[in-house]
């Protein structure tokens, strides 16, 4: 098995590969000569990245101020591979959601930085819950005590919650967010579930801004973000370990109307399916 990562989200400091060379290597991390001189070592017929002077001069230019799918979209071009970053969306599958017309809420993120405290999600719950929606609570493997906590505080059944002790399996994951009212999530790998199935969505921003890695514009989604004066793209450490002091600007009232805001499902224009996506 080749590593995809170290601790503390490092680059590896080598490949272990006995293979051959391969003929395509590709730098997905933009950490600069760190992250390709394992790569470099490897001694690919070509390797992608992006050029970092003075170690590489090969590739496209590094743009700090520049959203995450016009990035690697960006790189794919520079070496002759089409990639469209607005072409952004993914067939829904066929499959029934196990909640359908649910208000997704995930409360959990890769790191605390990016976690919207589990209280202020849990009202969140309760005011949909007590406006009559369905509420349903996604969780990651590991993230099983934060799901069923706030599904506890928000008045919710173990019922409501979504995975936890495992990742839940894509396909029953895309369904439930494919045919819900809406997903209110942080700044992770839901929301931009959301953005590929076209559901409405309410993203909350802390460390980084949605410039960077939010979802597209238009009436879709709203993304909430609470910037300091210089607005600075990166104003806090996207994997810190206590949550962004951004973050915690954003309240459960704010929240809760950018929900009403947010497009009707039922006038939403119909999306292809994924047939046979049962698995």
């Amino acid at each position: 098995m080749i590593p995809t990562s170290a601790p503390g989200r490092a680059v590896p400091g080598r490949i272990d590969w006995s293979g051959p060379p391969p003929d395509v290597a590709v730098d997905l991390h933009g950490n600069g000569p760190p992250s390709h001189r394992p790569l470099s070592r490897l001694h690919p017929a070509r390797l992608l990245a992006y050029a970092h002077p003075p170690e590489r001069t090969a590739g496209p230019p590094w743009r700090e101020d520049e959203h995450e799918r016009d990035r690697w979209c960006r790189l794919l071009s520079w070496y002759g591979v089409p990639a469209d970053p607005q072409d952004l969306r993914i067939p829904a599958p066929e499959r029934p959601s196990p909640a359908p017309g649910a208000v997704v809420i995930h409360p959990g993120a890769d790191a605390v930085a990016r976690r919207w405290p589990a209280a202020r999600f849990a009202a969140a719950g309760a005011a949909l819950r007590a406006a009559g929606h369905r509420v349903v609570i996604t969780a990651g493997a590991g993230e099983a005590g934060l799901a069923h906590d706030v599904a506890r505080r928000a008045g919710l059944p173990g019922s409501a919650v979504l995975g936890g002790d495992a990742d839940p399996p894509f396909a029953e994951l895309a369904a439930l967010v494919a045919q819900a009212r809406a997903v209110i999530v942080g700044d992770t790998g839901l929301a931009h579930l959301a953005t590929a199935v076209g559901t409405p969505s309410v993203v909350l921003f802390g460390p980084v801004a949605p410039r960077l890695w939010g979802p597209p514009p238009g009436p879709l989604h709203r993304a909430l973000w609470h910037p300091d004066e210089d607005a600075a793209a990166r104003p806090g450490d996207a994997h810190g370990n206590a949550p962004d002091e951004r973050l915690l600007r954003i309240t459960v009232p704010e929240v809760l109307e950018a929900l009403t805001r947010l497009p009707d499902p039922a006038r939403r224009p119909a999306r292809p399916t994924l047939t046979g996506a049962e698995g």
